[in-house]
């Protein structure tokens, strides 16, 4: 794997992919510099090897129209801030005037390009517009996990413009290491806590790393098709009926493989999904109609701590519970000590997947585990054992 450490970019200039899909306030502030700041080790790298950096991202969804408020001139203080050098804008991203802007970059100074997605080639994997983007560097860095899994132009096929002269950055080659450690190298025994809502959206990662883990842990609005799925009562829970013999499938599979499957015992259920709804603890096949499942319950959360502690490995996807309100964030947060406690006596844990990485953020648990991956899409296809377009492209 061919990381930034691999190249001397003295007198170089790397065209950098990087992931500023950031978001903003009303005023056109950044609101979250996470994304920024993961991209920074590589730009360093590149700046200090006496080389410059030529930095290209998309912003939102402008589906190849030009958009004002989402021109990446925005964030061009924001990146100078964080970088530390004075970070020069260029209006476009290919043609006259980004090939300009690039030729006239000096070692030690950094271009952010415009908005790449103002330009509809650029998704669509145009080769054309990928061969445009190729002249403005003599090396090509990829640093967007979050993007990895999109065949676009400046995540895939620009790389073909660099036979000998392209690498990983260090962002992109740390998400890569994580999955790595979970799914092929990690210590066993290996757990995997999956959350969230729906049974649908998990299920190719369930099938896909069974031969990998010791231990599933299963929570969330899912837990409920597994719990009916085996004669239990869920009230007025979130359920897939439709999904129901596929979880006994994945039961069934899972003891096949000498799996250890972990789901609640009881929850927290609620009359209405409020956060000022009335509450209480019942077993989870015995949620009485009108009411809800909508946390992990305490006997639950001792049961998970237990097989946590005595983990390795660590993979969390997903949320046990509606941690967005205060009364049902209690089992996400359990979760989120347990993993932090674990990491602390020397397990790997890797947390990925859009509302887990919201929940760690939220909960304060971001240097308290070892890993938090920056790619949503990217890291749920990685799991489901897809070779990502943006990966394959480097290698």
């Amino acid at each position: 794997m061919k990381t930034v450490d691999n190249f001397n970019f003295k007198g170089k200039k790397a065209l950098v992919r990087v992931d500023f899909n950031v978001p903003f306030d009303g005023d056109l502030n950044v609101t979250d510099i996470s994304r920024i700041e993961a991209a920074k080790p590589t730009i360093i790298k590149i700046l200090e090897d006496g080389g410059s950096a030529i930095l290209m991202s998309h912003l939102g969804r402008p589906k190849g129209q030009v958009n004002p408020d989402i021109s990446l001139k925005h964030i061009c203080d924001e990146v100078s801030k964080i970088v530390g050098v004075s970070v020069k804008f260029v209006e476009d991203c290919v043609g006259e005037k980004a090939e300009a802007a690039a030729a006239n970059l000096k070692s030690g100074e950094v271009l952010l390009l415009e908005n790449l997605r103002f330009h509809a080639e650029e998704e669509k994997g145009d080769k054309a517009f990928a061969e445009q983007l190729s002249k403005l560097g003599d090396v090509y860095v990829n640093d967007a996990f979050g993007t990895a899994h999109r065949a676009h132009a400046s995540t895939t096929v620009v790389a073909q413009f660099f036979p000998e002269n392209r690498c990983f950055g260090y962002l992109l080659a740390k998400e890569i290491e994580a999955i790595d450690k979970v799914m092929a190298t990690g210590e066993k025994p290996v757990c995997a806590i999956l959350g969230g809502s729906k049974v649908s959206s998990k299920i190719t990662i369930i099938e896909n790393i069974l031969d990998k883990v010791d231990h599933l842990i299963i929570g969330g609005g899912m837990t409920y098709t597994f719990i009916k799925a085996q004669g239990g009562k869920v009230g007025d829970s979130i359920c897939e009926d439709d999904k129901q013999e596929l979880a006994l499938e994945i039961l069934k599979k899972a003891k096949e493989k000498g799996v250890e499957v972990h789901i609640p015992v009881d929850v927290l259920a609620a009359d209405d999904f409020s956060n000022d709804a009335n509450t209480k603890v019942v077993p989870v096949t015995e949620i009485p109609e009108g009411w809800q499942g909508l946390d992990a319950g305490p006997k639950t959360l001792e049961n998970f701590k237990e097989v946590i502690l005595k983990s390795k490995t660590i993979l969390w996807n997903g949320p046990i519970g509606v941690f967005e309100m205060p009364t049902f964030a209690k089992g996400t947060i359990a979760i989120g000590n347990y993993i932090a406690e674990a990491t602390e006596n020397g397990a790997f844990s890797l947390v990925g997947g859009g509302d887990s990485v919201a929940a760690v953020k939220q909960f304060g648990f971001e240097d308290k585990v070892s890993y938090v991956s920056t790619g949503g899409g990217a890291m749920l296809e990685s799991l489901e054992g897809k070779t990502l377009p943006g990966i394959a492209a480097i290698l």
